[in-house]
This record gives structure tokens, C-alpha cells and sequence, in this order.
């Protein structure tokens, strides 16, 4: 399931930002941006935010979860849309079952049969 994640982390020069980007975009990522003003990464993907935050503390310095959700496609809110069932019409009678003919076909072949039995 994709989330989006907004993790804080310092990020005090381009180097830290670029190097934040690269953690960032990892295998599962969508999307990555990077928020200069609030010093705040945006994560769009398959990935652990548990597991993102920890390696961006270990890489670069101290860094935070600030919010985390899931991400809702367009073609979710349009299947949740009421399905119209069609309407069926039913007989008010049962058919009578179909008629079966079966031969033998071992009395004809044999002419050495009695046939006064």
C-alpha cells in the first residue's frame, strides 16, 4: 500500500539535501521532494517510514516523522460508485423435463430369438 510521509531532517547545505534525496529514493519510492523552507522530505512510495527515518538519522543527523498517510488512487473513488444489479424475468411456470427415447438395439440383432415371450 503507498503511503506519503513528511520526515523532518536538518538539512543546512545542498550536500545534506542532495544526500537526503539519495537515501530518499530507494527501491518502493514513487516520488521524493524536498521542502527547503521547513527542511521537510516528502516521500510518495512502498517504503517503511520506520526504516527511512533511521537511515537518514544514521547518514545525515537528526530527522523526524512529522505525518504519515495512505494515498488514495482516482480509480478507488470511482469503484466505490453503486453498482446497478439488472433485473431478471422469471417464468411463473416450471417446463415440463424433456422426453428421452431409448432403443434397444440387442433384440434386433439376434435372429434366434423367441419372441413369444
Amino acid at each position: 500500500m503507498k503511503k506519503e510521509m513528511v520526515i523532518n531532517v536538518q538539512m543546512n547545505c545542498e550536500k545534506c539535501r542532495s544526500k537526503a534525496m539519495q537515501l530518499a529514493a530507494s527501491a518502493g519510492v514513487d516520488s521524493v521532494k524536498v521542502d527547503g523552507e521547513k527542511s521537510q522530505l516528502v516521500v510518495v512510495g512502498e517504503v517503511d517510514p520506520v526504516i527511512l527515518t533511521d537511515n537518514l538519522r544514521k547518514k545525515i543527523g537528526h530527522s523526524e516523522i512529522v505525518k504519515v498517510a495512505d494515498v488514495k488512487k482516482d480509480d478507488e473513488t470511482k469503484s466505490e460508485e453503486p453498482k446497478v444489479e439488472p433485473n431478471f424475468a422469471w417464468y411463473g411456470y416450471t417446463r415440463a423435463p424433456p422426453v428421452v427415447a431409448y432403443e434397444d438395439p440387442n433384440n434386433y440383432s439376434n435372429p434366434n430369438v423367441c419372441s413369444i415371450l
